[in-house]
């Protein structure tokens, strides 16, 4: 469960436990006082007790002295108050939306624990935000962590977000989000000691993991892939880059924008992986590829096997399943082109 969840289940339990002891005490109290005050037995001092402490009206078991309506009515008062103080507490957890949390957090846990092959979002400021605007556009399954209470109560608005409140420094946090399962992790806070100490941790948990992480400082670079993140962003120095290329290449920028940035329905760049290509086209040339294809996308890159790009490939250039293909077209012809690549 997440802190929030645990954090209600903690209120909870200690205002069912205070409740109880109070409940407890009174009857305690109660019986010993009327068999001492009154010389009631047992069973009457604990009756009378019970029908003193609930108000519901029923008559004395035996008449009472003087100090015994005393002490009566001290029962009463103090019944009531304790009853007033349990109930105001749920109530608070009612009215004050804790219940309506809690069930709503409830829910995302259950939905996060059946994840895999997801994307752990870590931090949802500005560009933790425009991250998952990108991955929810394309499909993919993320969560959200974060340990601002107003961020998190920004993210309950949206019914369809994941998250889950806590510092993701913690393994038991990671854990919780899936980390085991998930297929990539991007760090966006802007403390790259933070970003450096998600990464070691998130390793050491699944060494299989993508990871993207952000950074402020250019001396964080070299520290957060020494942690194990496979790629740094620097959105300063990107963001610097972009304004100078609107100068020196406008149309460039605006070209790559319209095709990487704006969702176009015309055209998109994607990337394909060939692991899964067809046996007649392992060691084969790009040429013999492009002849039994109809979809007249463009390959326009390749990387061949994890390693080297190629841009503008030769048609000779030969295939294997450890390399990714860069193509372009619209998004029926990539369709088109990945089932022709897949099943020959």
């Amino acid at each position: 469960m997440s802190q929030s969840s645990n954090k209600f289940q903690d209120v909870s339990n200690r205002t069912l436990r205070v409740g109880i002891l109070l409940l407890f005490s009174m009857l305690t109290i109660g019986t010993t006082a009327y068999m001492y005050l009154e010389d009631y037995s047992l069973i009457d001092a604990f009756f009378m007790t019970i029908i003193t402490i609930s108000t519901v009206g029923f008559s004395e078991v035996h008449p009472l002295s003087d100090l015994g309506k005393i002490f009566t009515s001290a029962l009463i008062i103090t019944s009531l108050g304790s009853l007033a103080y349990v109930g105001s507490n749920l109530a608070r957890f009612v009215f004050d939306g804790e219940l309506v949390n809690y069930l709503k957090t409830y829910r995302v846990d259950k939905k996060i624990q059946k994840l895999k092959d997801h994307v752990i979002i870590i931090g949802f400021g500005r560009n933790g935000e425009q991250v998952a605007m990108e991955l929810r556009d394309h499909g993919l399954d993320f969560v959200i962590v974060d340990k601002r209470d107003n961020v998190i109560g920004r993210i309950r608005e949206d019914e369809e977000l994941l998250y889950i409140k806590g510092d993701a420094t913690h393994e038991d946090v990671l854990k919780q989000a899936g980390v085991d399962y998930a297929k990539a992790l991007i760090a966006t806070t802007p403390n790259d000691a933070d970003n450096v100490f998600v990464a070691l941790t998130a390793r050491s948990m699944n060494p299989s993991l993508k990871i993207v992480s952000r950074a402020s400082e250019m001396e964080s670079v070299s520290k957060l892939k020494r942690a194990g993140v496979t790629n740094v962003i620097m959105p300063e120095r990107i963001g610097g880059q972009r304004m100078a290329k609107l100068i020196t290449q406008p149309d460039v920028v605006e070209f790559l924008e319209y095709i990487l940035l704006q969702h176009s329905k015309d055209v998109s760049l994607e990337e394909i992986s060939c692991t899964n290509m067809a046996d007649c086209f392992v060691n084969h040339s790009i040429l013999e590829l492009k002849t039994k294809d109809l979809s007249g996308i463009n390959i326009v890159g390749i990387k061949i096997s994890g390693a080297k790009y190629i841009f503008n490939p030769s048609s000779e250039l030969t295939l294997s399943r450890g390399d990714q293909l860069f193509v372009l077209g619209s998004p029926e012809q990539i369709k088109e082109f990945r089932h022709l690549l897949e099943r020959g």
